[in-house]
């Protein structure tokens, strides 16, 4: 893929997420249609649904050879990431969006066989658009984000969603628990997508999950990369982007440590 090629997707992604953003805006205050999938707290909207077959339907016509892997059905099976795959969430945080009518994001991810080269993850009340080209660096509107700065894990703020730290069937609660004593701070938006984009920006300095799908972090990932951030599973591990991954994202300086030292997986 030519520098032409992937700007030529750049800027049409980046116009159908501001497109798609505003319809949810216009849309904001109907009635919804709320579903559940895998358990009660699983919500999914007719805005959801809309939003990726907006997306799906664009990205079909204008690149017919590229291939869609979405949350909400009306994506392709795609088990690989072989040629250009669009990674699509049409609503990253759907129970901020029903609930608190804020802090829910559009994260669109683009990879080319298996390499992130496109990221765009959209704000979409705070009409604030974090976006990367692979090896362009990245941005919050217009403003270049810097590379993020060496910290110490006791100076450090970090997102981790309080779950983690009570009884559950995929960490040990006594390490997450003696993490969030040493930090100087811990928060959690629930929205991964905005997460990784905090953590991109520097205001965050690591965010921590057990179990995030591909759609949550595509885009999330290619952001944090361009400044110098590292993410892997929450045991080291490399990602699974067609996969279900525990996450740890952040910087560098601070990645290794959580590991070694506080998160043991079960």
């Amino acid at each position: 893929m030519t520098d032409a090629n992937i700007q030529n997707i750049y800027d049409q992604a980046k116009r159908w997420v501001l497109e798609a953003g505003e319809r949810l805006r216009t849309k904001m205050h109907q009635p919804l249609v709320i579903e559940t999938k895998s358990d009660a707290n699983d919500l999914v909207t007719e805005m959801d649904q809309e939003t990726e077959r907006f997306f799906a339907e664009h990205i079909r016509t204008t690149f017919p050879k590229h291939r869609v892997l979405g949350e909400e059905g009306f994506g392709d099976e795609v088990s690989d990431l072989d040629g250009t795959v669009w990674i699509v969430d049409p609503i990253d945080g759907t129970m901020n969006f029903v609930h608190q009518k804020q802090n829910f994001a559009i994260s669109v991810g683009i990879y080319q066989d298996g390499v992130g080269v496109i990221g765009l993850i959209y704000d979409v009340m705070a009409d604030c658009l974090y976006h990367a080209i692979k090896d362009q660096g990245a941005y919050k509107n217009d403003e270049k984000l810097d590379k993020l700065k060496e910290v110490q894990l006791d100076s450090s703020i970090l997102c981790l969603n309080s779950f983690w730290a009570i009884e559950n069937r995929r960490v040990h609660e006594a390490g997450t628990q003696a993490l969030v004593r040493k930090v100087r701070g811990t928060r959690s938006y629930g929205s991964a997508a905005l997460e990784f984009a905090y953590v991109a920006e520097g205001s965050i300095d690591a965010y921590i999950t057990m179990r995030l799908a591909p759609w949550d972090i595509a885009a999330g990932v290619i952001l944090v990369n361009e400044v110098g951030g590292v993410t892997t599973q929450a045991d080291g591990s490399a990602l699974d982007m067609v996969g279900k991954n525990s996450i740890i994202t952040g910087n560098p300086s601070i990645h290794s440590e959580i590991i070694d030292d506080y998160i043991k997986l079960k």
